[in-house]
């Protein structure tokens, strides 16, 4: 099968790159990728092996990453003061919030001319896929929120320091601090080796190097705050899929999610951080597909 590469306008203003491979007319698998990420972060054979499941897998960048649409008319944040602010409780100024990029999220369906599908997101993604489920519970068939959480909020600070701290602008120093980045977060035992991790940073530094997003959309997920409040709306059926190893997003985010949505079911990975590795790739995509296909583990 072929990958199927295009743009659409999903707002005013907003233009979404997205990719699809599967029969045209078969059932919708939308992956939703998480902060900073571009779509090329769902690996090659993960989205394959849910296509040749029988599936319509799609795909996409979301504003701000990629080859999206980048607001360069809205300001950077300082994201260390926003932090600051979040602590002391007082109001964050954002260019945009988690609703903002549901909404896309949604438009992009529309544009498709998909009327529901079934949703995966992954970290930030995760979140977004909840936030659609909650508001458009008619677009949703389905939801796996995968190594996500229900809050923002429990990152080891380590990481988010960082995350926060700025590399030098030339690129060497840009794709060494990000694969620093992966190799705090990644499996511990089951990452994939470094050399691959590499290709992957300098191959996407060359699709799209933008950072102006990534500090914009680490303020909308502070801004969006928690959806513990209303996880309790979500009545499509539910996998909270999350790593026993996650630093980054911690195991106890993903067992309150699953026991705030009705009926959810949470399935703990063995091994896996704040990643898709190659080694867990073939049981991710047997738990989601079991999942999308109404199967329960007994079955």
């Amino acid at each position: 099968m072929e990958w199927t590469r295009s743009r659409i306008a999903v707002s005013e203003g907003i233009e979404l790159a997205y990719e699809e491979i599967g029969a045209p007319d078969a059932p919708v698998i939308l992956l939703i990728m998480g902060y900073a990420s571009q779509l090329i972060v769902w690996p090659e054979s993960f989205c394959h092996r849910l296509a040749d499941g029988g599936y319509r897998v799609i795909r996409f960048d979301n504003r701000d990453v990629g080859l999206s649409t980048k607001l360069n008319d809205a300001a950077v944040p300082n994201v260390i003061a926003l932090r600051l602010r979040q602590q002391l409780k007082l109001p964050l100024k954002v260019a945009y919030t988690l609703d903002d990029m549901t909404a896309d999220t949604v438009a992009l369906l529309d544009a498709l001319s998909i009327s529901s599908a079934h949703i995966v997101g992954a970290s930030m993604g995760g979140m977004i896929a909840q936030l659609l489920a909650v508001n458009y519970p008619e677009r949703v068939n389905s939801l796996v929120s995968l190594m996500s959480s229900s809050s923002y909020g429990g990152m080891k600070p380590k990481i988010l320091w960082h995350i926060l701290n700025k590399a030098s602008p030339d690129r060497d120093a840009q794709i060494a601090h990000s694969l620093k980045t992966w190799q705090l977060i990644s499996s511990p035992e089951l990452g994939d080796p470094v050399q691959q991790q590499r290709a992957r940073i300098e191959t996407a530094y060359e699709r799209a190097h933008y950072p102006p997003g990534k500090a914009r959309q680490m303020a909308a997920i502070m801004a969006s705050g928690s959806r513990q409040k209303i996880l309790s709306k979500i009545n499509a059926p539910t996998l909270v899929i999350h790593g026993d190893k996650d630093p980054m997003l911690p195991l106890k985010g993903a067992k309150d999610t699953a026991r705030r949505i009705p009926n959810a079911r949470l399935e703990l990975v063995a091994g896996m951080g704040h990643d898709l590795p190659e080694a867990l790739l073939e049981k991710l995509v047997s738990l989601i597909l079991d999942h999308v296909r109404g199967k329960t583990p007994t079955e």
